[in-house]
């Protein structure tokens, strides 16, 4: 963040208070969390700005004076990145312990609802990456690995999650200067490590759960008449469920409704056409089944943050 000269010492003042209230308010929406410095102070967060839209991606920077407490019972997934030199750190969770000399990229993962908390009497800089479980839960289904559990690690190294984490930590501090569809893509590289290196096999599904045949032909339907009006009952109807217990059972799988899952993928197919650049927006709203040019730009609003002209 780069401030002026003129900006006076009341101002710089009222200006980095604005930024603490935001950032904690953002860490209190976040669950239980309690962090502190050795003074019992909060720690001094160096990256306060949230991403535009819905990537379900947070990344924060903190710098802990003397020493660290922190503790936590998060309603989204954490993930931690110890980015100091080398300091001891003392960390528990759902049952495992580790008491250890912590490297620069050293990592700890706390799951949705998994109470964890860390010590140290030393300095720290640490990454907290947060994700939210729908969001993992998605890119799961999209994988055709639905129900994926998120391990819990105490310690830990993993470079390509490192890489990915220090990618989006670089987007926060320069105020996101390439925009929210290279944030959201590298949020995607960072849930896909996740899955790929941090999630336990799951089960083969039960009654309860939508297995990954139906989510398959599901998709495949959407893409086949993307343009078309789709409903609820006919997607139920695929896979023999009636409409209600279809959409309780979607939701529990795939982290999203029947509807707003038919919306995501609308607008993959969108922005797919707005990049090749073939297409007016009125066209590519058609071609994607959304009800005109400002239902289309709604969504990518939402979604995304900005505008459709941004995206392309």
């Amino acid at each position: 963040m780069n401030l002026s000269a003129q900006v006076s010492t009341p101002q710089l003042a009222g200006i980095f208070a604005a930024l603490f209230n935001r950032a904690f308010a953002t860490m209190r929406e976040l669950g239980k969390i309690r962090w502190a410095q050795k003074d019992g102070q909060p720690p001094q967060l160096l990256y306060t700005e949230r991403s535009r839209g819905e990537s379900g991606v947070l990344a924060f920077r903190a710098r802990f004076e003397g020493g660290v407490h922190f503790s936590a019972t998060a309603h989204q997934h954490l993930i931690y990145f110890q980015m100091s030199p080398s300091v001891q750190i003392e960390c528990r969770m759902d049952g495992l312990h580790a008491k250890q000399n912590a490297t620069a990229g050293a990592l700890a993962i706390g799951p949705a609802g998994i109470y964890c908390e860390a010590e140290s009497n030393q300095s720290m800089d640490v990454l907290l990456i947060a994700v939210d479980p729908r969001r993992l839960a998605l890119a799961s289904a999209e994988d055709h690995v639905l129900d994926a559990e998120l391990r819990a690690r105490v310690s830990g190294y993993d470079e390509y999650l490192l890489r990915a984490a220090r990618q989006l930590e670089s987007e926060v501090a320069d105020g996101y200067p390439r925009g929210p569809l290279f944030w959201n893509e590298a949020a995607s590289r960072l849930i896909d490590r996740l899955l790929t290196g941090h999630t336990s096999i799951p089960l083969p599904s039960s009654r309860g759960r939508l297995g990954p045949y139906a989510l398959r032909r599901i998709r495949d339907y959407v893409f086949a008449h993307i343009a078309e009006p789709i409903q609820v009952a006919e997607l139920a109807a695929l896979i023999g469920r009636s409409e209600f217990h279809f959409s309780r059972v979607f939701a529990r799988s795939v982290g999203m409704t029947p509807y707003r899952y038919v919306v995501h993928l609308r607008l993959q197919a969108a922005i797919q056409h707005m990049r090749d650049g073939r297409m007016g927006l009125a066209e590519i709203a058609a071609e994607t089944g959304f009800a005109d040019q400002s239902h289309l730009s709604r969504w990518v609003r939402r979604v995304h943050g900005v505008a459709p002209s941004e995206l392309a």
